[in-house]
């Protein structure tokens, strides 16, 4: 019985203590750590990576061009007739009168033959080929790490962006309880009122409309910040129905550059204009790679070959051996302008890639010069929002004091109520598009968060 009672206390503890651990709060989710967490998770960031990676193996790659290639080959071969690798003089002189000189061959014949052949070859001169390939190469490797930058700097603005959306939502839900609490409130004492005979019923029932009205709204807001909830979790490739909370960073602090300054930051720091700048090195070295086909190409050539009739070509009768060193130089004396056509089109591609790299420049000072704007604007309407919000609380507190003595109707108080509402609703979107601008702002100046 002893044992019993205990193993039911232990049984009994730890269902309590899971039970006070389920109840404990989790701490709330930071904009950083959003940030942590998709830069670990991330496949556009982990594709991105890997493209860097592929771009190290080609330079690599082109390294080895400048190398010596080392070639092995064995073979075997079976004639219908037997075959001599060589010859080998043997005298035979026949004794006694009239004797005779014959010559033969010290070497059998035979129809099957065994052949190994190495070769070495190292490129001395191909025209700057080689060299045009290899930085060709090493300028993908610095494209692909730009691309990465890139990547990186989307996904933080995404982050930033989507965190600010459930900031706003949760604002946005905190407006409508409120308006809930007040439309209780009212209808509370307009019961009070009907009930002593001060109101008609008509009161009653509208301001029950109102509530119900309020209620509607209430559970749209709650949608919408789980709609927001779900979308940051699988930007975070979490499970899209993780609970979690976020901290409000929605403020007002005045950003400190002017339109130049951060005009003048974006040139010096946006990863795109590198990108571009990167295209056109490429192209020029594509000239190269056209133009290495007017010049000679200039290899060094060692061989070694042996031929056996044993499979293993460690001797035999019929056995032979050979090695050779060679120097080539090798022109190409008429190719009807081939070359000359592919150095035209290379020269071609450099001013499309010049072109576009203007392209990326007027983009990014447009955007810069959007954005800018878009975040001047918001700074504005928050001022006049946040004054908005002050007057319509007064003019709901007024309302409701006149209503009590019968001074106001009941379309007064519940036009006042609206109004605050909608007045809290423009101060923290105001807010947010604040916040949401600077982010765009800072992210069209090529910064980083934080």
């Amino acid at each position: 019985m002893g044992m019993k009672c205990l193993v039911g206390f232990i049984l009994w503890t730890i269902v309590s203590t899971g039970f006070v651990w389920a109840q404990e709060p989790q701490n709330p989710l930071t904009l950083e750590e959003s940030i942590k967490i998709v830069m670990e998770r991330s496949l556009t960031l982990h594709s991105a990576a890997m493209g860097v990676v592929g771009s190290e193996f080609r330079r690599k790659e082109a390294v080895t061009n400048f190398l010596p290639l080392w070639t092995g080959e064995y073979g075997w071969t079976r004639s219908s007739q037997p075959q001599v690798l060589g010859t080998q003089s043997v005298l035979s002189v026949k004794p006694g009168p009239g004797g005779t000189v014959s010559v033969s061959s010290g070497i059998t014949p035979d129809k099957d033959i065994y052949n190994f052949n190495t070769t070495v070859s190292q490129p001395l001169y191909t025209g700057g080929l080689n060299l045009a390939n290899y930085r060709t190469a090493k300028l993908g490797v610095d494209l692909s790490k730009e691309t990465l930058e890139t990547a990186k700097r989307d996904l933080v603005l995404q982050v930033r962006v989507g965190y600010l959306i459930i900031v706003r939502a949760e604002k946005f839900l905190f407006v409508a309880q409120q308006q809930v609490k007040q439309f209780e409130a009212q209808l509370e004492v307009t019961k009070a009122f009907f009930e002593v005979g001060i109101v008609p019923k008509n009161d009653v029932l509208l301001a029950e409309v109102n509530l119900a009205n309020a209620k509607q709204s209430l559970v749209k807001a709650e949608n919408d910040l789980a709609t927001a909830k779900a979308s940051f979790n699988i930007l975070l490739r979490r499970e899209i129905n993780t609970p979690f909370e976020v901290v409000d960073i929605l403020e007002y602090k005045a950003f400190p550059l002017t339109y130049q300054d951060s005009l003048g930051e974006s040139m010096r720091q946006r990863p795109e204009i590198t990108t571009a700048q990167l295209n056109i090195d490429q192209a020029k070295e594509g000239v190269k790679i056209a133009r290495s086909g007017f010049f000679p190409t200039i290899s060094l050539l060692g061989g070694y070959n042996r031929s056996s009739d044993d499979f293993d070509l460690s001797g035999g009768e019929n056995f032979r051996d050979n090695w050779a060193i060679q120097a080539f130089a090798t022109f190409t004396l008429w190719n009807w302008g081939n070359t000359a056509f592919k150095v035209g089109e290379n020269k071609v591609k450099v001013t499309q890639a010049e072109d576009a790299k203007g392209q990326v420049i007027d983009s990014i000072t447009l955007e810069v010069r959007n954005d800018y704007l878009n975040m001047q604007v918001a700074e504005k309407n928050i001022r006049v929002a946040e004054k908005a919000v002050e007057q319509a609380e007064e003019n709901l507190r007024m309302n409701e004091e006149r209503y009590k003595y019968q001074v106001a109707t009941q379309t007064d108080v519940v036009n006042a109520v609206t109004l605050l509402a909608q007045a809290r609703v423009n101060y923290y979107g105001a807010l947010s598009d604040f916040n949401v601008a600077k982010a765009q702002l800072e992210r069209s100046m090529g910064r980083m968060y934080p």
